[in-house]
């Protein structure tokens, strides 16, 4: 599907919330039909629910002893609100609290009658330190040495007399609840090639966690050569769309890798490029990685928030609009997180499983629901995407380079967006990228209506042609300009 856009719900925290609000345990099959109304809102392709896997004893214990963390988060922390990481999978069967993979099946058939896939994670690089591979399957796993225990007590661990790797990105220290999955050895590979399937069997898409460290290059720099055989993602990505022909796959990848981890069969991977030049309200930046991005454009997944990030109300502050309005209009996956409409502020560790309780932002909460009504629109899911450059709307006023603008066309309309990322005022002319503005005869009229908001302008298409066209917006502005010829009697 062309630029679908996906809803992420911490399976936990969402479960417990509408627990709270019927008042009795649910399971996920169980859920009433507004929990589904959320998930599955009107413009929304796939709902991501993160964090389902069965989550580790081990994991568990190791969070329990970090609750004074967890008090700066949720102050009413209780042991039970501890999950352990769900990014440390202790095997890829749905947790019992959530149900079990029944509860999931059920609530996966009602998101499908209501036109929605399902999402889930898939985690390739480790498992929870605690699972069964390490006793039953040593030879799948990084192993190390004694001294190598000695030498680097965070990346190593010992279990029935062995010495096992943590789970490692090369640049930090291993994460201390996971083990290591060997990808040089074949045996590893075709391991979780059968994971990775069980997985797909029972959803519509995996978003891949740190789907690059698999890239052989990138293990052997981690952990050293002998890698035996082709890569892995070629191979898995064909493998699961012979049988589950359209399956969605994510990628979280970082480091320039995202063209690599497309061309290896992603569907969509992150861009982080576009988030942080948004949070350094760096237009320019944008701009020019919008251009070298090309063809790579809608392989990307743009964001403004998800689990791993700030929560957009307090990473980017009053642009949080404006910033969504930019990133989830651009060519390619549109990511929307739970709690990011109404203006959560706390970022929630995966570590737990309940969201403290945050007054709702009206006004933000608002200006997304008039931006996901936009995304639904044909020129935004079909029609062929323009970038457009602001230029000065006077001499010697340089407020244009504040602005990012880009343009949607197709035959059931045309769209314009633009946003102010900078803390002050700025004005600018809007080069247009349509050649019939004037109309045949040069007096043609337009309507440009404001989805993201109640106003309209009403403007010459031959001035429009000539000059573009002059905004002036306020610090954290945006507009999406829905352009309709006038129509004549």
């Amino acid at each position: 599907m062309a630029h679908p856009v996906i809803l992420e719900a911490h399976a936990w925290a969402w479960l417990a919330r509408w627990r709270r609000r019927v008042g009795r345990p649910i399971t996920l099959g169980e859920v009433p039909d507004a929990a589904l109304d959320e998930l599955a809102m009107p413009g929304v392709d796939l709902a991501w629910l993160m964090g389902v896997w069965a989550r580790s004893p081990y994991a568990r214990r190791h969070a329990l002893g970090r609750m004074a963390d967890w008090r700066r988060v949720l102050p009413d922390v209780r042991p039970e609100d501890v999950t352990g990481s769900a990014y440390a999978v202790h095997a890829y069967v749905v947790d019992e609290h959530l149900g079990g993979d029944a509860a999931l099946a059920a609530l996966r058939e009602r998101l499908a009658r209501r036109g929605v896939g399902l999402l889930l994670d898939f985690v390739p690089n480790h498992f929870a330190r605690d699972h069964a591979w390490v006793r039953a399957h040593p030879e799948r796993l990084v192993r190390g040495t004694a001294a190598d225990l000695a030498a680097r007590p965070t990346d190593f661990f010992e279990a029935g007399g062995a010495v096992f790797a943590h789970g490692k990105d090369p640049n930090f220290p291993g994460w201390i609840d996971t083990v290591q999955v060997d990808w040089r050895r074949p045996e590893a590979r075709a391991a979780m090639l059968a994971e990775l399937r069980s997985v797909a069997d029972r959803c519509d898409g995996v978003r891949c966690d740190m789907a690059m460290l698999l890239l052989p290059e990138v293990f052997e720099r981690t952990w050293g050569p002998a890698w035996e055989g082709p890569p892995f993602w070629p191979e898995a990505t064909a493998a699961v769309r012979r049988r589950r022909p359209g399956f969605l796959f994510v990628a979280e990848v970082y480091w320039d890798l995202e063209a690599r981890l497309v061309a290896e069969g992603f569907d969509h991977a992150y861009d982080k490029v576009v988030y942080d030049r948004l949070r350094a309200r760096d237009a320019a930046g944008l701009r020019a990685w919008l251009e070298r991005a090309g063809a790579l454009l809608p392989h990307l997944l743009h964001f403004v928030e998800n689990h791993d990030e700030d929560r957009a109300a307090a990473a980017f502050g009053p642009n949080a609009a404006a910033a969504a309005a930019v990133a989830l209009t651009l060519p390619g996956a549109r990511l929307l997180h739970d709690g990011q409409r109404e203006g959560a502020r706390v970022k929630l560790p995966v570590q737990l499983g309940r969201r403290p309780r945050e007054p709702v932002d009206r006004a933000l909460a608002a200006a997304h629901d008039a931006l996901v009504r936009v995304l639904r629109h044909p020129a935004l899911r079909e029609g062929e995407w323009s970038l457009v450059e602001p230029g000065p709307a006077w001499d010697g006023n340089p407020t244009h380079a504040a602005l990012a603008a880009h343009a949607w066309t197709h035959p059931a309309g045309r769209f314009l967006v633009v946003a102010n990322l900078a803390p002050h005022r700025a004005q600018a002319f809007l080069p247009l990228p349509w050649d019939d503005l004037a109309g045949p005869d040069g007096h043609r009229r337009w309507w440009l209506h404001d989805r993201l908001g109640a106003g309209a302008l009403y403007r010459e298409g031959a001035e429009l042609a000539r000059r573009g066209l002059y905004v002036d917006l306020h610090a954290g502005q945006a507009h999406a300009f829905e352009l309709v010829p006038e129509r004549r009697a």
